[in-house]
């Protein structure tokens, strides 16, 4: 592992309209509803180190925390948006992936971003700015939406290098874009172009380099105009529905609408219908 950063993740502000908090491997940054979490070895291509593991945890975590975030954005900072493992210092024996991590394995996978990604409440947008490839390319297909700039390669060259997606992309894929796709993908090792993952499903939308943190934010502002709790809930449904049969499910929906009527937001919505008015949520 090249970085030796200790600095811990700076605590969310919930009382700011604007916070940056920088821990030198991640910046993250706080403005209205809208929190961006960038990851920030540009000169490593923002390969995952072991402190960026853990203050990428904590960022994923402070934010979901804070009742005042909406959205989620995650980027990277540099060339590109994650290149993967630190595999320089995996090879040199010191990173995530060396023999000493492989025969003791010391993360808690618990609580590792490919699983807290999986389990936040909090909408994700993953902002592709550059190149995502094996660790990066698990990481930006667990967010809910990704959005790429053009000519961004998407590489899940896992088998190429002698391992498989171990960070959720043997479960996403399959799930995003069909067994037989996924399998195409996943044995070939195969490297794509930003337009051929709009093509495949695997991202929603592909724009100019020079438009993709505006329209990542633009995504972000539409979802934080909605009802928080409406939105946070429909997420932990449609997570809930990847393991429920139909009946299981619907009954399970309407536990989590009950509380949703009693809700402020529910009144608020139904006024702004009535009132012909942009609707103003509070997320109570």
């Amino acid at each position: 592992m090249t970085a030796d950063t200790s600095t811990d993740h700076a605590n969310v502000k919930s009382t700011a309209s604007a916070t940056v908090a920088d821990s030198s491997e991640l910046l993250f940054e706080r403005d209205g509803h809208i929190a961006t979490i960038t990851l920030n070895r540009p000169d490593r291509m923002n390969t995952i180190s072991r402190a960026m593991l853990d203050q990428l945890t904590d960022a994923l975590l402070d934010a979901d925390r804070d009742e005042q975030i909406r959205a989620i954005i995650l980027t990277g900072s540099g060339r590109a948006f994650c290149a993967g493992l630190d595999v320089k210092s995996a090879a040199a024996g010191s990173g995530i992936g060396s023999q000493s991590t492989t025969v003791t394995p010391t993360i808690d996978r618990r609580a590792t971003p490919p699983t807290v990604l999986h389990n936040l409440d909090t909408p994700t947008i993953c902002a592709l700015n550059g190149g995502a490839a094996g660790y990066g390319f698990d990481t930006a297909m667990g967010c809910d939406l990704r959005i790429a700039a053009q000519g961004v390669k998407l590489s899940a060259a896992f088998t190429k290098r002698g391992i498989v997606p171990e960070s959720g992309g043997t479960w996403i894929l399959p799930r995003l874009i069909g067994w037989a796709r996924a399998s195409e993908l996943i044995f070939t090792g195969r490297t794509l172009l930003a337009e051929e993952a709009l093509e495949m499903g695997l991202v929603n939308h592909v724009v100019p380099p020079d438009q993709l943190q505006d329209k990542a934010r633009d995504l972000a502002n539409e979802i934080a105009g909605n009802a928080p709790m409406a939105v946070q809930a429909s997420k932990r449904m449609m997570r809930a529905g990847l393991a429920e049969g139909f009946d299981d499910h619907v009954h399970h929906v309407f536990l989590q609408l009950l509380p949703l009527f009693q809700s402020e937001d529910f009144r608020e919505g139904l006024a702004s219908f009535l009132e012909k008015r942009a609707p103003d949520f509070k997320g109570r």
